[in-house]
């Protein structure tokens, strides 16, 4: 047995396994939720079992919607499953249960990058796409969280992003697929976008070309 360099590639492999498995016993699937259902709405439902890490929130063009939640430790992740499994949310059967693998990783272990605010999904769901517009006018309180709520009225949103530059603050949103994003453009153009702090009245664009400029992006923890 050899105890030389080649042994680090494996241990190495080994511990990456380990911090993966680890995650998806702190993670679980919420699935057959109403559309219209909030983040909010979901911390609500399980902020009692245990201190939330994460939420990522699924609502498709066609119900029913879905989410992830993350807690900090596995024991608080089967109290939720025990707790929520069958539970009667608004007129619907909650399916309650340990995220798993098939779902997908991020390529990144540990701290992730996420979805909304330029992220990379850990649960292989939430993906850059080409149907993207560009959306100016928002106000300077924008977070990627409110752009997304306000988006997802013309489709599914698979990824949103705020930042600041010259021209003030933009966002990008992709969506899904091409009828979606033209029909954001239709829909979404010069409507009136509100947020807790703020209102304004936005501009919605297909996006073209690079925006590889340096950007103060907004991304909420």
């Amino acid at each position: 047995m050899s105890n030389g360099a080649g042994g680090a590639p494996f241990l190495a492999l080994l511990s990456i396994e380990s911090i993966m498995s680890g995650h998806l016993s702190r993670t679980i699937y919420v699935g057959n939720l109403p559309i219209d259902t909030r983040e909010s709405e979901i911390e609500d439902l399980f902020y009692k079992y245990g201190r939330i890490v994460e939420i990522e929130l699924k609502n498709p063009p066609r119900p029913p919607g879905y989410c992830f939640v993350e807690f900090e430790s596995s024991r608080d992740a089967d109290n939720a499953i025990r707790g929520r499994d069958g539970y009667n949310f608004d007129g619907h059967r909650l399916r309650v249960e340990l995220a798993h693998g098939g779902r997908g990783q991020s390529s990144s272990i540990g701290r992730s990058n996420g979805y909304g605010s330029g992220r990379g999904s850990k649960y292989g769901v939430s993906h850059r796409s080409e149907y993207r517009v560009v959306v100016r006018g928002l106000p300077s309180s924008a977070s990627w969280q409110d752009l997304k709520d306000h988006m997802r009225k013309a489709g599914d949103v698979c990824f949103a992003q705020v930042f600041r530059d010259g021209d003030g603050t933009m966002g990008l949103v992709d969506y899904t697929n091409y009828d979606d994003m033209k029909y954001a453009i239709r829909k979404l153009d010069d409507s009136e976008f509100r947020n807790p702090f703020s209102t304004s009245y936005i501009r919605v664009r297909s996006y073209e070309g690079s925006m590889s400029r340096s950007r103060s992006q907004s991304r909420e923890p």
